[in-house]
């Protein structure tokens, strides 16, 4: 059996009501990651998400890169859309009881890294419980010990574009590879993952309903969606 925490980008879309449909009717639980210009862009959007059950967690404001930028821009990125997402959370009638935060494309500050971590921890953030996750790879890279929830498994679908050349039977590949090297893979029976999937309206237009394609062949090779759980470190 192979299970997975699913996480979803760059909230709000277009498009995001109907994944949020199709995975409240799979059953399939998820952390939605919230750009603070994109929720103000799709409010009522980011609404229905909440008012569906889903998380929604901290994807900074603006998106920029943490190492391009400096400490204090870093903390504005955070904070700006924290002030975004309480007043989401309170539009929609919800309590928050957790404030997970990814940082935009993985990129945990650099040099700043160490003093992200402990503004993360100071300020109560929540860890993703990813104390099942076994692979070498995640633990030699501190994950384990960080914040801020990273991802197992990146379907990479965003690079969905006119001019890349990736497809979508590129991302069935990805879903389908096992690293001959240290046999690591999505597939892996017996594995944990955090899967990382966004919803981009661009994306959709190229391949309708991809989220359907995508999540629907994690679910037909075994995947199952597990409920998100935190953890304190």
């Amino acid at each position: 059996m192979i299970k997975a925490l699913l996480t979803i980008d760059d909230i709000a879309s277009a498009n995001t009501p109907a994944v949020v449909d199709y995975i409240v009717e799979k059953n399939i639980p998820a952390i939605m990651f919230g750009w603070g210009e994109n929720i103000e862009a799709f409010f009522d959007n980011a609404v229905y998400a909440l008012k569906a059950g889903i998380i929604v967690g901290n994807h900074s404001y603006s998106h920029p890169h943490f190492s391009e930028i400096s400490y204090d821009e870093c903390i504005e990125e955070i904070e700006k859309n924290e002030a975004i997402l309480d007043r989401l959370y309170a539009a929609a009638g919800v309590e928050r009881k957790y404030r997970p935060f990814r940082f935009p494309y993985g990129d945990k500050g650099g040099d700043k890294k160490d003093a992200l971590q402990k503004y993360l921890k100071e300020k109560g953030f929540d860890k993703v419980d990813d104390t099942k996750i076994s692979f070498d790879s995640w633990k030699n890279a501190g994950f384990d010990k960080d914040i801020d929830t990273v991802w197992t498994f990146d379907l990479m679908e965003w690079n969905i574009r006119e001019d890349t050349g990736f497809t979508k039977e590129d991302v069935m590949d990805r879903i389908h590879y096992i690293d001959p090297d240290n046999g690591e893979g999505l597939l892996v029976d017996g594995s944990h993952h955090i899967v990382l999937i966004h919803t981009h309206d661009i994306t959709e237009e190229l391949v309708p309903e991809y989220y359907k394609l995508f999540i629907g062949e994690m679910l037909a090779n075994g995947v199952e969606f597990v409920k998100p759980e935190f953890i304190t470190i």
